[in-house]
Parts: C-alpha cells; structure tokens; sequence
C-alpha cells in the first residue's frame, strides 16, 4: 500500500469527515499526526486507531496551533509526509444583510487563514526535510456553487480553490502534490451549527435527493477519495479538484432534465422498478 509507514497529519480530526480519514488512512497503514478543538474526541478516536497516533488540540486559524501540532508530530516520527486540511466551519444560516462581521471573521478564519497556516507549514517542513509529499485540502460543492444564506462558507471554499491552485504551482517542482477534495451532501454533525430548518441539518437527505445518485454521501465515501489523492496511485495528480458529491456539481439548472429538484425522477423509477408504474412515487 502505498500510505503504509507515511506520516500524515489530519486537520479537524475529531469531525464526522476527519475521524472517517483517519481511520481510512490508519487501515492503510499510515502514521497519524491528528488535531482538533475537541480534546476529548481526539483522544478517544486515537484510542481505536491500529497505528502510533499524535493528537494535539488546538485551532487551524491560530498560527501558533499550527505550529505546534507540526513540530508535535516531527518530533514523535521524525517527518510529516502528507497533510490533510480538512478542517472547517458553516457559519450561520442568515440573510445577507444580516450577516455579522464577526461570524464573516471567524469563517474565513477557519476556514481559509487556516487552510493557509495549514499550506505554509507543510511547505516550511517540506523544505526542511527535505522532501516530495503531497498536501489535499478539504474545498466543497460550495467551492463550485453558490447561494445566498451561507454567504462567508461560500467565499471561504472559493478562496480554497484559489490556494489550492497557487500552491500546487509552488510545490510542483519540488515534488510536493496539492489537490482538493469536494464533498457534497454528507450527513456529519458538520452543518449542526448552520441551524436547523431548511439549508441546515435537518432536509440534508431530500436536498441530496436531486443529485443523480439521489441519496447523501457517507463520509468513508470521501475518505476512499482523499487517501486515492494522498497516495501513490494519484502522483501525476496536482492542482484538482475532485468533485464527492452525487454527481451534483455536474447538473445543469435550466435544462428541464435537471437542476435543485425540478426534474421528475419517476420514469427512471418505473424503468428499474416496473412495479412503480402505477403506485407511489419514489423520489
């Protein structure tokens, strides 16, 4: 395998998204270097893991965090090799004008200022080993798309792309590899600070249900696909960014076959399930 005996250090490890990770990349025999705000899930999620595991709390928008953790764990296995920066933050469901300038500050803070700490340190460690790696950062369908009532996640997965494509420029020469992955609809505590009601947690499967593949993500679903640009398999791979989501970045709005819902999955149905034809509608 070709992550066995890597370091890889995971951001936002204690999340839905994150722990899924870990564990993809622990069954693939890699050394984890893992951080989070949540103490306590960290060390609990490290208890399970088949690999020697680092944890250290802190925050991706801290710079001295960032730090820290890297050095935590150089100073255990003696090199980081791959970098996850996964973590992130919705915000608030709100209204344009109503949203604050202190929740547009502390978004863009995880979410971005944190994936660049989190890009800056790799690089820093990089050329201190010296050695290729390969970085993937964790961007979104919000990255591609848009809407109104998660105004700064919106701003801060488009900057991702932008980083994500500036720095795969650095890094190719010297052998380091950048990519992103792009989840759509996966069911993790993640969105549980959005609020609920619609666009938050609660209708994630019926929203997910007007993608192609009409169902949610699981997150060892993303995992697969993050581990796949971490290895080997994916090493003339850099500057991407892979869409996870059900095929929901690819549909078109104004087409009558397609877009958030208005097309009519019915037909397709009763083509798989001819017992349907004349009964409920699935979908």
């Amino acid at each position: 395998m070709s992550l066995a005996g890597k370091v890889c250090l995971v951001t936002g490890a204690a999340g839905g998204l994150g722990s899924a990770v870990a564990r993809r990349l622990a069954a693939d025999g890699a050394r984890l270097v893992l951080t989070d705000l949540d103490a306590d899930r960290l060390d609990e999620l490290a208890k399970e893991l088949p690999v020697p595991v680092v944890v250290r709390a802190g925050d991706v928008a801290e710079q001295a965090d960032v730090e820290a953790v890297v050095a935590a764990g150089v100073a255990e296995f003696g090199r980081i090799d791959l970098h996850h920066l996964n973590a992130g933050i919705p915000g608030r469901l709100t209204r344009l004008p109503d949203l604050r300038v202190e929740d547009w500050d502390r978004v863009l803070g995880v979410n971005l200022r944190g994936a660049f700490l989190g890009v800056r340190a790799a690089f820093r460690q990089y050329e201190a080993q010296p050695s290729g790696g390969a970085i993937v950062l964790t961007a979104s369908i919000a990255s591609l798309r848009a809407s109104d009532d998660l105004l700064a996640y919106h701003a801060s997965k488009h900057g991702v792309l932008g980083l994500l494509k500036g720095a795969a420029m650095f890094g190719g020469p010297i052998g380091v590899r950048v990519n992103a992955v792009a989840p759509g609809i996966v069911p993790t505590p993640l969105f549980a600070g959005a609020g609920s009601g619609p666009g938050g947690g609660d209708d994630m499967a019926r929203r997910a249900a007007t993608s192609p593949l009409r169902r949610p993500g699981a997150p060892e679903e993303i995992a697969s696909v993050v581990a796949f640009l971490l290895g080997e398999d994916a090493a003339y791979m850099t500057g991407e960014v892979v869409s996870v989501d059900g095929g929901a970045a690819a549909v078109s709005v104004v087409r009558p076959s397609g877009g958030a819902g208005a097309w009519d999955p019915h037909p397709h149905d009763v083509r798989m399930h001819p017992e349907l034809a004349g009964g409920e509608r699935n979908g």
